[in-house]
């Protein structure tokens, strides 16, 4: 699938952003734990906090393939702001765009177009990881408002976030079918965010929990029909598995330019060490991953694009273009020698990043379970 036009020259003027901006703050992000102010400011100007948010609202109105293009070059910078942008373009976003209602939509969409208003999206519990039907988080109807009681843990954005869309429980006998959705403010009385997590890998974006105690929430904020949560929330884990694939092809671009890079200039017995055919076939692997990892992408978009589920495109999508990368960034530490080991290359940055992306928004285990099922099931 093609982009457009529009999207091509979008997408160039993220690539210079990202070149010019980004990168020379990227070192100061990954060792502060933070994202400077000033780029921020830059790319609310730049209009990437309403990518994905229709026009209407103030947005760009990108689609799926426009996003994932997007991402693409997402992937080539640092993975914690890379990581801030696409989740509050991404899951934060999506389910006020698909599900609420046109006054939701009036009220939150603007201001999260315009980066005032930071999103997120709050799933994950202790008990419920990589089973969200486990949720323990209540919302109880109390005349014109729900309150709700419970935990989220490791929620991306939180720590900046002034829109939270949670899942809770409305109805705890009818199971699946009793999970609904509410988008919830900061300054709600009863939300608590807690400190930021020390993580492994990307930093720069704040990863903290969540916790509600007898948090009212307005009756009009429940986002869709009750009882509906569950399903909005597999639909936009779908959509956010293909993006996370397209970031990751990426990660895997960049990787492969520094060390075609790297190769020609690095000598070994007196010659570059592209010349020698072990590392040329550690290379080609890692493009044939990079350019499989790619197809699955645009198969899964064009599969949502038609409207049809794509449960198991997606999901094969980010299975093998997260475990590609993986291969891919450890065999471009290994290429680099004792270089690759160290933080001036920028290798050993992208490998502690990396690793997040076989775990969140569905682990791999998660993935086979999904494609597996998808395959077993009648017709």
């Amino acid at each position: 699938m093609q982009p457009s036009d529009e999207v091509k020259l979008l997408r160039e003027q993220v690539r210079r952003f990202i070149q010019n901006e980004v990168e020379p703050r990227s070192r100061w992000i990954e060792e502060n734990d933070a994202i400077p102010e000033e780029l921020v400011r830059m790319a609310r100007e730049l209009g990437l906090f309403g990518l994905t948010i229709p026009e209407e609202y103030g947005g760009v109105g990108l689609d799926l393939a426009g996003k994932c293009a997007i991402e693409e070059e997402f992937g080539k910078t640092n993975y914690g702001f890379a990581t801030f942008i696409g989740n509050h373009t991404g899951i934060a976003t999506a389910g006020i765009v698909a599900s609420g209602s046109e006054a939701q939509k009036r009220k939150y969409l603007p201001r999260m177009a315009s980066g005032e208003w930071i999103g997120c999206f709050a799933l994950t519990e202790p008990q419920a990881g990589s089973d969200p039907a486990a949720l323990r988080t209540m919302a109880v109807r109390k005349g014109d408002r729900y309150v709700l009681n419970g935990e989220k843990i490791y929620i991306t954005n939180a720590g900046v976030a002034q829109v939270f869309t949670v899942m809770a429980v409305t109805d705890r006998a009818k199971g699946i079918k009793g999970i609904s959705a509410f988008i919830v403010e900061r300054d709600f009385p009863g939300l608590k965010v807690g400190r930021n997590e020390l993580k492994m890998g990307m930093h720069g974006v704040t990863t903290a929990p969540v916790a509600f105690n007898d948090c009212e929430v307005p009756a009009e904020n429940l986002l869709g029909p009750e009882g509906m949560g569950y399903v909005q929330a597999l639909k936009t884990l779908t959509y956010g598995r293909v993006i996370i694939a397209a970031r990751c092809v990426g990660m895997m671009d960049k990787l492969i330019a520094r060390c075609v890079d790297y190769m020609k200039v690095r000598t070994q017995g007196g010659r570059p060490i592209a010349e020698y055919q072990g590392l040329q076939w550690m290379l080609a692997d890692m493009a044939v991953a990079r350019d499989a990892s790619r197809l699955l992408v645009g198969r899964a978009i064009e599969t949502l694009s038609r409207g049809e589920r794509g449960t198991l495109e997606a999901s094969a999508a980010k299975l093998f273009a997260t475990e590609a990368l993986a291969k891919v960034v450890d065999d471009a530490v290994q290429i680099h020698g004792g270089m690759g080991y160290m933080r001036e290359a920028g290798i050993e940055t992208v490998y502690r990043d990396a690793r997040i992306t076989r775990i969140y928004e569905g682990t791999s285990e998660i993935q086979r379970n999904i494609i597996a099922r998808e395959l077993l099931k009648d017709d």
